[in-house]
């Protein structure tokens, strides 16, 4: 298969994982509008759209990588081609070994004519060591008895890879370099989706701040209790997430992928600000609008921490009342309190069985991937989800973490369907050969559109030891 034939397959491959990713994306959305329209989509449903739509992503990102490379070696190849066309049209072009006549001799097995660049002698290695092909190893061995005739007392001295400092090319595998990794999105995923509004810099939602009445009548003929409902307006503002960076012209055009590796950077980042702020912005983020549950202890235990998380969520059970749906309650935690908690041995058994929880049991931890939905379940029956963008350094002693309860349904949050976008410049840059890259978006959230969310909270969460 020539190069031409591979660059085909690879335009094709891109294009089929264009279109998978673009379908990934569409039913995602879908069960987004379908979750604002107050439909029951399950988190499994959720959970396995955005497995399939970053997939479908990473797919796309290895064809275009592909493709990349090939058009790269195309160019070189017609680079080389014109360069040799314009040396040997000025020079005396010596016969091929084949065109000239000679008696007794043969023609060498491999020859600059006949093997230009080696991919015969290549071909006949690899047949010869890994397929054992005996006809390519006859060749192999034909050459060897050439090259000893030939250079026979350079063969016999030893000589290392010091000696060809301009013929050892070091290889750059461009294809496993390594991104920054990234705390992601995790709390951000499980939030209840919206599109965001196309104009304004604030959602505005109302809320019965004073609710009707309804009493037993004193006596017959006196008036009905009456209490005159009255709402309260909440203003959510829009908020802009950005970030940019300055590209010169050398190394998005000379390296191989430096460009689209600093917008995948770009891109990582914007996710894991937005997932951060909705955890620790002031006056708005989880911990800012959650209720303490205090949990405080010199010698924290798994076991003494696991009543709180009944407290937390019986807080929440109370805060929404009939209107918490089903499957709805959620604990949001670090990490590293997730894996100290799985770490824990006891003899002591909860005393009410949970469906999906054995006996034998405290909780099940269903060893995801992080950033890929719920990490186990508690006790109780309750999902985890973990989020390292919470805060490790919170308390007295700046080595706590929290832990977040609350209600799916309640945790808004607005995007727009396209974040986030791209601005490229050349023009304010061009002087000093530059490009401007700017990542941005737009979105809101709300978790007290009915007050609910409570964190577990002190000093029985410092730095876990294990």
């Amino acid at each position: 298969m020539n190069l031409e034939q591979l660059l085909t397959r690879a335009r094709a491959e891109l294009a089929t994982a264009l279109a998978a990713r673009r379908s990934a994306q569409d039913h995602l959305m879908a069960l987004r509008a379908r979750a604002e329209d107050a439909a029951d989509v399950s988190l499994e449903e959720t959970r396995a759209a955005v497995t399939a739509r970053d997939t479908a992503d990473a797919a796309v990102t290895a064809a275009q990588d592909r493709l990349s490379l090939l058009e790269a070696e195309q160019t070189r190849d017609a680079e080389l081609a014109e360069l040799e066309q314009r040396i040997t049209s000025t020079t005396v072009r010596r016969p091929a070994y084949d065109d000239a006549v000679r008696t007794g001799s043969e023609p060498r097995t491999y020859t600059r004519d006949s093997d230009p660049r080696g991919q015969g002698f290549m071909q006949d290695f690899l047949s010869g060591t890994l397929h054992s092909d005996f006809a390519a190893r006859s060749r192999l061995e034909r050459h060897m008895a050439e090259e000893r005739v030939h250079r026979g007392a350079q063969m016999d001295r030893a000589v290392g890879t010091s000696a060809f400092a301009g013929l050892t090319v070091p290889q750059y595998l461009v294809e496993l370099y390594a991104e920054a990794a990234k705390a992601g999105r995790p709390l951000a995923d499980i939030c209840r989706p919206h599109d965001l509004p196309p104009t304004g810099m604030s959602v505005e939602i109302g809320r019965v701040s004073t609710p009707t009445n309804v009493d037993v009548q004193a006596a017959e003929g006196d008036g009905a209790a009456e209490t005159n409902i009255d709402d309260t307006v909440i203003s959510v503002p829009v908020r802009t997430a950005a970030g940019q960076q300055t590209i010169s012209q050398q190394a998005s055009r000379r390296s191989a992928g430096a460009y689209d590796i600093t917008i995948e950077d770009l891109i990582g980042e914007y996710h894991t600000d937005l997932d951060g702020k909705l955890i620790t912005q002031a006056t708005t983020g989880l911990s800012a609008v959650a209720t303490s549950v205090a949990y405080t202890d010199a010698s924290p235990t798994v076991e003494e921490l696991y009543p709180k998380f009944a407290a937390s969520s019986a807080g929440v059970s109370a805060a929404l009342l009939n209107k918490m749906r089903a499957r709805d309650l959620v604990h949001v935690m670090h990490s590293r309190r997730w894996f100290w908690m799985t770490a824990a041995l006891s003899a002591n058994r909860p005393l009410i069985g949970q469906p999906g929880i054995t006996a034998d049991n405290i909780g099940t931890n269903y060893a995801e991937v992080y950033g890929q939905g719920f990490a186990g379940l508690l006790p109780n029956g309750q999902p985890v989800v973990l989020d390292d963008n919470i805060a490790i350094n919170s308390g007295a002693g700046t080595n706590e973490d929290e832990i977040y309860t609350l209600a799916r349904s309640e945790a808004h949050l607005w995007e727009d369907p396209q974040a986030p976008l791209f601005i490229e410049t050349q023009e304010t840059k061009a002087a000093s050969l530059q490009i401007l890259v700017v990542v941005f978006g737009f979105y809101a959230y709300l978790f007290t559109r009915r007050p609910h969310v409570r964190k577990i909270n002190g000093t029985g969460l410092v730095t876990p030891a294990f």
